[in-house]
């Protein structure tokens, strides 16, 4: 008798290690956004790494970001980031922005796994974690003229969740179009899905 308890206490116990199992699969298919690494982003002097010495040619803290006079159709070679071209709704919805911070700034990199909404990201990634645009600006710098980084180059989008000049939550995306990088921006709510691959940039 006790041996066929014990049986049956282990039958159980695999039972429920599999249930266990079965919900655990079942919650990370709900998840398509995979986490891949924080990037640390300065706008002191040059664009660095986060292993690079602190610059002496500091911005300020208290000077203001303001979008129109960084974000420029410019692919000379003298430009500060070569962009090739900014969407309509980018400048209306971001050009006037204004924003405090400057400095560095610090980012978590993810990866998509399959085609996801809008809402389906913001709902995964949580509250509160949209970017500044400055924090796209300082990601832009680091690959200025298209080189390798944590921004993807192969015509595959980042995407910033950032707050415009209203106060209303966008998606601000930038594609590397060969000549410069192209910067557009769209309502979030759009039926879009974004494609497997992209990469997304919060706090």
């Amino acid at each position: 008798m006790h041996r066929v308890g014990l049986k049956g206490s282990l039958a159980l116990f695999f039972l429920v290690q599999a249930g266990f199992s079965v919900a655990a699969d079942d919650a990370k298919k709900g998840q398509s956004i995979v986490p891949i690494a924080r990037i640390e982003c300065s706008l002191r002097g040059k664009a660095v790494d986060s292993s690079d010495p602190p610059s002496t040619s500091a911005i300020p803290s208290a000077e203001k970001f303001v979008g129109h006079e960084h974000f420029k159709e410019d692919v000379s070679p003298t430009a500060e980031v070569k962009i090739s071209w900014l969407g309509a709704t980018f400048v209306r919805r971001f050009a006037g922005k204004v924003e405090d911070r400057a400095g560095s700034t610090s980012l978590q990199t993810h990866h998509l796994s399959e085609p996801t909404s809008d809402q389906e990201i913001i709902v995964q990634l949580g509250q509160g974690r949209e970017a500044g645009l400055i924090d796209v600006w300082c990601m832009l710098r680091r690959q200025a003229n298209g080189e390798d980084g944590a921004l993807r180059i192969n015509a595959t989008p980042n995407i910033f969740f950032v707050r415009d000049v209203m106060g209303e939550i966008g998606v601000v995306d930038a594609i590397w179009g060969g000549a410069g990088w192209e910067i557009g921006a769209s309502p979030v709510g759009n039926k879009r899905r974004w494609s497997s691959g992209t990469r997304i940039f919060s706090r």
